[in-house]
């Protein structure tokens, strides 16, 4: 087996960059861009277009010295940071858009060509460039550079030709410093803007990509990407610069504007100049065709697309074959399309989205300032800043409607890869960025109000379990009172039989896979102690110290239990620790029935319950009572039990009371007097009671009220920190 060849610096980076910045708008666009927006517009226009593709370049130099850059360039880059489903949303379009970008420059080539032949028929000079430039690829990536290299020779030699035109014309010093942007031959000189001129040179500065997209080919990419990148940037920006002085001292504007041709009829030596445009058309589509099997490479080997394995294979040259077959069938679909005006504004709107990504990631990664971001080259915050910014506001400006489908167009690949659940084994810097916003949040809500506010109240229950049939019997309540924004703890007491321990833990792990498939915040931990209430309250005792810590005990009791002892401790100890208690004691043969009906149990209102907006203990119980009719769809009966001589509930009270707690609509609120357990006992037609922990109710009572009315029931002690009238 043959090894695959690598490539440097200069050979994998520096030179196709280079090729492919110094285009096809350089030799015939250039001095158009002169001609209307005037010197000082053309290197606003030029200076503007580099400041994107600059701080590109500089953000894709910062992220490659800190991370191990995988094959696929931008696409690895942003995969590493920011997740395989924003990675395989860009990069999927990205690569469509480089493949169909080699057809453009087909078209370009032939332009250039037909004027030395001019009777040969367009489809059959396509199709022949086309076998040229696939030819050329498939015989290897090595020698593709090397053809790049002579093309390389013959734009030196056109440049050398355009400047050398200084000395043969006549020079016009007389410069126009600001444009009256005329318009061009096509719209009959109807005028144009600046924002037309800059869309039309854009293109040309584009390319910064085209070294990074060789990124698996590389010897050291760590080291070649930024020096490459950003030598060839400057480099080209230097060029394009001086060649807007050359345009405007060898002719005047008018002719700049009217000839597209200027610098290959002004030039020392035109034939050299009309070569070096055939040269950087031909380059262009090369580094095109070679670069875009190198992305969908990529996207196969971390299994995004179909038929992954096969686009993933390799020859024994280490050439993606199957990729570059998928590729050659894009750009004939292209070259079939024979006019690419309709998607090319579609196609640099892929190339800025990818561009925006970088810099986001670069973004995103300074700004998190976690230890594993340590750059060799590092950059200002501004720059991926202004990068990002830039290649968003140039979107828009360019064309809005194409500019939206695109970022639509995004999204339907960003849902489709998120369906597919696909995994990377590296991992990505999302947790980073989550944890950071996580972070500053807590800052924020300490700085406001230090204390939890009730307003802000939702179930974060703790769930102690020594036996899994403790969570087995309370698997479908818990969902009910947690579901949709609550979360679950669950503190195992670790068993001292080791296979029992061992199924409990195999049992834990499938519990909360299936917790966090209906996408709700679950977490277990195993503590190493056998006894359940010192176990219990010094967990509180900790958790008080988090920000994000649980708010309710929860307890499943077995109503055919002997000894309670240690939940009546619980109570106490939850109620010292600020925390809120749900005691759930199913009654053995009726579990919670249907899940429909719902009684609710208010006990001990307070007379001024009004005026103070205090239910008393009867907060928790009710919130549980709505949280719970919500995921069951039930109804709701509230019974009031009334045993204060001094009060008297009217029908005024029932109503404000419903609109105060915001009861659902068909709730039936009724008066009760007496035995509690008698009334309890009386209400046969319920799934479920709800009871408040009253002072002095203990967990014996508790089951007697299961055992002799028949129901399952839930009982609720309140913390402080719920109030159910806010």
């Amino acid at each position: 087996m043959m090894t695959k060849k690598t490539f440097g610096t200069f050979a994998g980076v520096f030179t196709p960059t280079t090729l492919t910045i110094l285009g096809v708008i350089m030799y015939i666009r250039q001095p158009w861009v002169v001609g209307n927006a005037g010197v000082l517009g053309a290197v606003a226009i030029v200076l503007l277009a580099v400041a994107i593709t600059l701080t590109t370049a500089l953000s894709l130099s910062s992220i490659t010295t800190n991370v191990r850059i995988g094959s696929g360039g931008a696409f690895s880059l942003i995969s590493q940071s920011l997740g395989l489903e924003i990675g395989g949303a860009i990069g999927i379009p990205f690569y469509f858009a480089q493949s169909i970008a080699v057809a453009m420059y087909i078209f370009g080539f032939r332009e250039g060509l037909q004027t030395l032949v001019p009777g040969v028929n367009p489809i059959i000079l396509d199709l022949l460039i086309f076998a040229l430039v696939m030819g050329i690829a498939f015989i290897s990536t090595s020698f593709a550079f090397k053809i790049q290299y002579v093309i390389l020779g013959i734009i030196v030699l056109s440049l050398i030709s355009i400047y050398g035109s200084l000395f043969v014309n006549e020079l016009n010093f007389n410069y126009e410093w600001f444009g009256t942007y005329p318009g061009s031959i096509e719209n009959d000189f109807g005028g144009s803007s600046f924002w037309i001129v800059f869309a039309v040179f854009f293109p040309a500065v584009t390319g910064v990509m085209a070294g990074a997209n060789m990124s698996g080919d590389l010897t050291n990419p760590r080291k070649s990407i930024p020096l490459g990148t950003i030598t060839s940037v400057i480099l080209t920006t230097v060029i394009y610069i001086s060649l807007i002085f050359v345009a405007a001292m060898i002719a005047t504007p008018e002719e700049l504007a009217k000839n597209y041709n200027v610098f290959i009829d002004k030039a020392l030596f035109g034939p050299i100049v009309l070569a070096g445009l055939l040269g950087a058309t031909l380059s262009s589509a090369l580094g095109s065709f070679v670069g875009a099997p190198r992305i969908l490479l990529a996207l196969g080997e971390k299994n995004i697309l179909p038929k992954s394995q096969k686009l993933a294979k390799l020859s024994k040259k280490g050439e993606p074959v199957t990729a570059m077959m998928v590729t050659a069938f894009i750009v004939l679909f292209g070259i079939s399309l024979r006019n690419l005006n309709t998607i090319a504004p579609l196609l640099t709107m892929f190339f800025m989205i990818t561009y925006a990504m970088v810099n986001v990631v670069a973004l995103v990664e300074q700004t998190l300032g976690l230890p594993s971001y340590r750059p060799t080259l590092k950059i200002p915050l501004i720059i991926p800043a202004i990068g990002a910014f830039g290649s968003i506001a140039i979107m828009f400006i360019l064309n809005v409607l194409v500019a939206l489908f695109s970022l639509i167009f995004i999204l339907i690949f960003y849902m489709y890869l998120v369906r597919m659940n696909i995994k990377s084994a590296a991992g990505d810097s999302r947790s980073g960025l989550f944890t950071a916003l996580a972070e500053w949040a807590t800052k924020k809500t300490n700085a406001l109000r230090p204390q939890r506010e009730v307003r802000s109240w939702r179930p974060d229950l703790l769930i102690p379990m020594t036996m899994t049939k403790e969570l087995r019997s309370s698997y479908k309540l818990i969902h009910s009172i947690i579901y949709p924004k609550g979360s679950i703890k669950i503190l195992a007491l670790r068993n001292e039989n080791e296979t029992e321990q061992r199924n409990i833990e195999s049992f834990l792990r499938n519990a909360i896979q299936k917790f966090k498939e209906n996408e709700l915040s679950a977490s277990y931990t195993v503590i190493d102690n056998t006894d359940f209430n010192t176990t219990i309250n010094v967990s509180m005792q900790s958790l008080n110290a988090a920000f994000f810590k649980p708010n309710i005990v929860f307890v499943s009791v077995d109503s055919l239990g002997t000894n309670f002892s240690y939940y009546d401790r619980l109570l106490l100890d939850a109620k010292k620790n600020s925390f809120g208690t749900i005691i759930y004691i199913p009654f053995s043969t009726a579990s919670l029935a249907i899940e429909k009906s719902i009684n609710l149990w208010m006990t001990n209102i307070p007379i001024d319950w009004k005026e103070t907006f205090s239910v008393r203990n009867n907060n928790l119980s009710t919130l549980i009572a709505l949280l719970i009719r919500r995921n069951w769809k039930g109804s709701i009966e509230v019974n009031i039990l009334n045993n204060n001589p001094n009060m008297t509930i009217t029908h005024t009270d029932i109503e404000d009371l419903r609109t105060m707690v915001r009861f659902p609509k068909h709730t039936s609120i009724s008066i009760k007097q007496g035995d509690l357990l008698e009334n309890v006992k009386m209400e046969r037609n319920t799934d479920v009671n709800i009871f408040s922990i009253e002072n002095g109710m203990t967990i014996e009572t508790m089951v007697k009220m299961v055992n002799e009315s028949r129901i399952s029931a839930i009982f609720c002690a309140d913390s402080e920190f719920e109030n159910v009238l806010v």
